[in-house]
């Protein structure tokens, strides 16, 4: 590392993408340092946990803009298009493979479970796995907006920027997903 390399920390989202528009290696660098994490968890959880095919989905999404940072629309949210982008990919790969949701994920206890004795944590353990086999029944929409809101914790706002809708209909749809879920998981009552 140079020492005359320029603090692109301090640079917003926006800002690096008009840096890498104009040939800005480094801004490219600290975009991938700010977003490489978070989108690879993104798509870890999209595409059925297939670590493999979520770093081909990272590479393939950093390579976009790197190529053709000028699609970049300024006049939007840097982290709103970028998701857009990530979302689009995956469902790209929904239609090309049409993915099927019907296994089941291994939920181990963690640790600080077991602090509530063996039965609470047995209950957490089968609450977790129920709650992501039914996530896992979402079509690749509905899967997408769970994620974005419950696990990216995303503002209502860029959702319905992301997925090109209102913001009324966003609310709905979460709240029939909530409702959807608390029907299916009605048997684990909370304390």
């Amino acid at each position: 590392m140079s020492i005359f390399q320029k603090n692109y920390s301090t640079h917003s989202d926006e800002d690096l993408m008009s840096l890498l528009a104009n040939g800005g290696q480094s801004a490219f660098d600290e975009l991938y340092k700010r977003y490489s994490k978070p989108m690879l968890n993104f798509f870890y959880r999209l595409l059925n946990r297939d670590r493999e095919r979520a770093e081909d989905m990272l590479h393939d999404l950093f390579l976009k803009i790197i190529e053709k940072p000028e699609f970049y629309d300024s006049s939007k949210s840097f982290r709103a298009w970028f998701y857009t982008l990530a979302g689009n990919m995956v469902r790209n790969e929904y239609r090309s493979r049409q993915v099927c949701n019907d296994y089941e994920r291994n939920v181990t206890v963690q640790p600080e479970q077991l602090t509530d004795g063996p039965e609470v944590a047995l209950d957490r353990q089968l609450f977790e796995r129920q709650l992501q086999l039914e996530i896992d029944r979402f079509d690749p929409e509905q899967n997408m907006l769970f994620q974005l809101r419950f696990v990216e914790e995303m503002p209502v706002r860029q959702i319905a920027e992301m997925m090109e809708c209102p913001e009324g209909t966003v609310k709905s749809r979460l709240f029939h997903l909530i409702r959807l879920l608390a029907k299916k998981l009605s048997k684990y009552k909370p304390l």
